[in-house]
């Protein structure tokens, strides 16, 4: 991958310190904290000796991004240990999580303009995500007026910006120069393969569709 602004890690980064602080202020859990710190060191070092730059291996490695975290999402909505971690969640902060994918989208935008994701991960393309990032404070406010939550409406939009974080995930992973590609094969998806940007799939992601998830829990099954 050719050399990029330094703006552009720059604010990756700090998107990843306010995801970071945000989802543990909402969580409180020191193991959460600390479980999120060692699988991205994890991922951080994989991607500085260049583990997802090797082109077709057998098996695939660009899925030991995102497979792992959410295998342990569904392990924690399943178990009843897991669910009550998710009733003492605050909902406020996880709902106000969501604005850094508003940032998000903007380092996706200044890499499809370096070369290195294709156009189609970009609110230019298929991905409405920012949409996310630029209602949650919108419903963090109306959602959460008065005495009770309003659960109908944060029901109803924690499904739909699961969709949309569901819809950019799968397409990242068909863009990406894998034996599983199916788009983009003229401007792959490559920046993922590379630190810092492999903590977007890696822990990112995970963190949103977990937030979706436990609030969903929280909407149908309010504590």
């Amino acid at each position: 991958m050719q050399q990029l602004p330094l703006y552009v890690p720059i604010v990756f980064g700090l998107t990843m310190l306010l995801a970071l602080y945000l989802f543990h202020r909402a969580t409180q859990s020191q193991t959460a904290l600390w479980l999120l710190l060692g699988w991205g060191a994890l991922q951080t070092a994989l991607g500085l000796t260049g583990f997802y730059q090797v082109i077709n291996p057998a098996p695939p490695r660009f899925p030991l991004l995102v497979l792992p975290p959410l295998l342990l999402v569904v392990g924690v909505l399943s178990t009843k240990r897991g669910q009550r971690f998710i009733d003492g969640l605050d909902l406020r902060l996880l709902t106000l999580f969501h604005v850094v994918r508003v940032p998000v989208e903007a380092v996706l935008f200044w890499l499809f303009m370096q070369g290195a994701v294709p156009q189609l991960m970009t609110f230019e393309g298929r991905n409405f995500d920012i949409l996310s990032g630029l209602s949650a404070p919108v419903l963090y406010y109306v959602g959460f007026a008065g005495n009770r939550p309003k659960q109908t409406i944060l029901l109803i939009w924690n499904v739909v910006c699961l969709g949309l974080v569901i819809n950019i995930a799968v397409n990242g992973l068909l863009s990406a120069p894998t034996p599983l590609q199916q788009f983009a094969f003229d401007q792959p998806n490559i920046a993922l393969a590379y630190f810092p940007f492999v903590l977007l799939p890696s822990l990112v992601v995970p963190m949103v569709i977990f937030a979706h998830l436990a609030a969903i829990r929280r909407s149908v099954y309010p504590v």
